[in-house]
């Protein structure tokens, strides 16, 4: 598989060095991509990295993916209007940790020649200090060269300018882009369109100081159709730990795609081939009701990112709060699964000892809970009908509700409408 003509075909190249994709079709290679450590889990935002670096290995090279424990601790200008607060070195630590996990899911690190290889530049900054480093480094690399890039230019163009230690962030990235080019082989950094300054920066390190050769690549940055910050919901950035976005509002995000999104993305983010993906857009284009194009999005990406069995959840948490599907799911799953699944949906608690007594329905949706505003709202909508517990309809504002309906015994589903639900829990 030729990478870069896969990058191309998929819409995702955006800056490429010359020579990079005829080196590419020599032999394998090796190339890299950094993840900073700035949260304790990754972003779709960075999913189109990852995708970067699996069809890199895909097309028979090896990836390395740097963790930058040490350029953490510094912080990328690239693409920000103001310096960010720096992290200590604990958090960093823990970030650090967190990332090499999640990456670990997506790469094959035990494939032979070209297996997946994880790195940190902490390991080799660490020992590093000041002076040695603007002596061997510093001196290779102009100002009039740093100050010419647009992500510098820009930053002190603005009202808060650049201080010197964001100032020296390429440096610092430039020297990453040298080391593994001199102690792991890697011929080639990737990364967004936004690093395209500190990777030519590390390319003309390794001439200047290394006398070799080294290239670059660089993606499209990902946007929606409506001009919208692609990755951002309501509820802020759609994460890829489990526990900061559930699968089921991970896989709800790709569902909700617009037609013209999920036709670009769907090429970004799946690994089907063109052939597969234009027969999927057939299929599509005369029924898109159907979101053949969404769903197909969607599926393929929750299992890369969790699991066959999340999807499955995510798929029957649909089916329940959307279509006609029972609870019948959430058997036998523990208290911290059922949150999850509903992770997003108004929760409330009462006191398993009054459901023990039996409680009023009434009670329960407007006293107990805030499901409702008043009693005399709850018993006006159930009198049109318009109240359901655990897909039941309540029909008899005086019905007594006991503890044998709670879900696994801690859990009831409250439905307002059609699509307004609540979780009650009883503790």
């Amino acid at each position: 598989m030729n990478f870069v003509e896969e990058l191309r075909w998929r819409g995702m190249l955006h800056d490429i060095m010359p020579g990079t994709e005829e080196e590419l079709n020599k032999a394998m290679a090796s190339g890299y991509i950094g993840f900073d450590p700035t949260a304790d889990s990754l972003h779709v935002g960075h999913l189109t990295q990852i995708m970067t670096l699996i069809h890199f290995q895909q097309a028979g090279h090896k990836p390395v993916a740097l963790v930058g424990g040490a350029t953490g601790m510094v912080g990328d200008p690239s693409g920000k209007s103001a310096e960010r607060n720096l992290l200590s070195e604990d958090v960093l630590n823990h970030n650090v940790k967190c990332l090499e996990n999640q990456l670990k899911k997506f790469l094959d690190f035990d494939c032979g020649a070209n297996s997946a290889e994880m790195v940190n530049n902490y390991d080799w900054f660490k020992n590093f200090n000041f002076l040695d480093f603007i002596r061997d480094v510093g001196k290779h690399i102009t100002v009039n060269y740093m100050v010419a890039k647009d992500s510098v230019k820009k930053r002190l163009e603005g009202e808060t300018g650049m201080s010197f230690t964001e100032f020296s962030y390429q440096l610092v990235q430039g020297y990453d882009f040298y080391w593994l080019w001199k102690n792991k082989n890697c011929l080639v950094q990737m990364g967004g369109s936004d690093q395209w300054g500190n990777i030519v920066t590390g390319t003309e390190l390794v001439r200047r100081k290394g006398g070799g050769t080294a290239f670059a690549i660089t993606t499209q940055l990902i946007k929606k159709a409506d001009g919208t910050k692609f990755g951002k919901t309501e509820s802020g950035a759609v994460w890829l730990d489990p526990k900061k976005t559930s699968p089921y509002k991970f896989y709800q995000f790709w569902l909700n795609t617009s037609d013209a999104d999920a036709k670009n993305w769907i090429r970004i983010f799946s690994l089907r081939s063109r052939e597969e993906i234009e027969a999927i857009e057939a299929e599509h284009e005369p029924a898109p009701h159907l979101r053949l194009l969404q769903k197909a999005l969607a599926e393929e990406i929750t299992v890369r990112t969790h699991s066959e069995e999340a999807l499955q959840t995510a798929l029957k948490t649909s089916d329940f709060l959307f279509g006609n599907g029972s609870l019948e799911f959430l058997s036998g799953m523990s208290e911290e699964e059922v949150l999850d699944v509903f992770d997003g949906i108004p929760q409330f608690r009462i006191s398993k000892e009054e459901m023990a007594n039996g409680v009023n329905i009434v009670d329960l949706l407007a006293e107990k809970s805030q499901v409702f505003p008043s009693k005399g709202e709850a018993k006006k909508m159930i009198a049109g009908g318009g109240v359901a517990l655990n897909k039941e309809k309540i029909t008899d504002p005086a019905q007594t509700l006991a503890a044998d309906k709670l879900i696994n015994g801690k859990f009831l589903v409250a439905q307002k409408g059609k699509k307004n639900y609540f979780l009650i829990e009883a503790v």
